[in-house]
């Protein structure tokens, strides 16, 4: 594989010194923006997959390839609603996932042209001032490491890592060829899938030979504190913390209100930078989100000026309304330092010192 745009170390370089300046805004839901559209069957296959032998209607990263005109329009808005950093609509292009729609052939040209059209769209949009970046995004799979399908046979398992970390690596080979300036591991519930993709990235480093920054987000799936398998979000970090990442951050499954004492937590905890993007509150009985913009930006806000944030955004159910409020709330705050505010805490008695650091 060779690495097709230039530029890629210098946009780099702007990332690590903008998260150094201030608060970045990644991006909202896609899910959310290609509702919109009101696609059907016929919608989704576009000419391209017009005799696809089975229904592919639901499968939002198909559209990069079969409709990539909506692809287009959903970075531009958020790009236009002040993102400093937009996500590839790659959520789901892995072979596994793809898998569900007789797909996985497919899935490194999604993720190649993902990446490249998000790429466009960020390029289009910088200027030296305000430079946007591309966030090559890797969910987290239908399929999970650590527990079972089955209630009746607590030991049977749909995935290994293995199988786990070559779907990784290939979507990661495809996102880096396409010009993602980092990799994001998110929606992250399985800590040992986490580590599978963190893996494979590592390997795929090592194969071509230089690295772009890894990105971290796990899911607290409720008000338990703890992710799917049962951790945490201290736990989390403290299992992923080798992997060195330039952010970890948590995203999806809550609204703002009931994230806020997680993203403390994992604050107080972690040594990289830090990234939040809630959803836009809880379903209601129609599976949709109740929270506006402004009800929102006012939890985000004080997030911020708390000292919790580097990277905000918005998961399920946010649109560019949203971002563009978060990006307002946000303008001229100061950033999260997050060496300095370890010190605080140890010196406050809050945390107690480590020779491991």
């Amino acid at each position: 594989m060779t690495d097709n745009f230039a530029g890629r170390p210098e946009r780099i370089a702007a990332l690590k010194d903008s998260l150094s300046k201030r608060v970045l805004v990644l991006d909202g839901a896609a899910g959310t923006f290609i509702q919109n559209y009101t696609l059907d069957e016929a919608g989704y296959r576009g000419a391209r997959f017009a005799d696809w032998s089975s229904d592919i209607k639901g499968n939002n990263d198909i559209l990069i390839l079969s409709r990539p005109e909506i692809i287009c329009d959903m970075h531009n808005a958020y790009l236009g609603a002040g993102a400093d950093i937009i996500e590839t609509n790659t959520f789901s292009a892995t072979t596994i996932a793809q898998g569900d729609y007789a797909m996985e052939d497919l899935a490194y040209e999604l993720n190649v042209e993902g990446a490249r059209l998000a790429r466009t769209a960020a390029d289009a949009a910088s200027t030296d001032e305000k430079p946007r970046f591309v966030a090559g995004a890797i969910g987290p799979t239908n399929r999970t490491a650590s527990i079972s399908p089955d209630v009746n046979d607590p030991g049977k398992r749909n995935a290994d890592f293995d199988l786990l970390a070559q779907a990784y690596g290939d979507a990661a080979r495809g996102l880096i060829e396409g010009g993602a300036d980092t990799i994001l591991i998110e929606t992250i519930f399985d800590t040992l899938n986490a580590k599978a993709a963190i893996f494979a990235v590592g390997e795929l480093f090592d194969d071509l030979g230089f690295e772009v920054p890894v990105m971290l987000s796990v899911t607290i799936t409720d008000q338990s504190g703890r992710t799917l398998s049962g951790q945490t979000t201290e736990a989390f970090w403290n299992a992923v913390r080798h992997a060195h990442p330039l952010s970890v951050g948590i995203n999806c499954a809550l609204g703002p209100d009931l994230m806020r004492p997680y993203v403390s937590e994992l604050a107080n905890a972690a040594d990289c930078y830090l990234s939040a993007y809630p959803n836009a509150g809880l379903p209601n009985a129609f599976g949709e989100y109740d929270e506006t913009p402004s009800s929102m930006t006012k939890h985000l806000r004080e997030w911020a000026e708390s000292g919790l944030l580097n990277i905000v955004g918005g998961c399920c159910g946010t649109t560019p309304a949203h971002i563009e409020a978060f990006a307002a709330a946000v303008d001229g705050l100061a950033p999260r330092a997050p060496a300095q505010r370890k010190v605080a805490m140890q010196l406050s008695g809050l945390e107690p010192f480590s020779l491991a650091g």
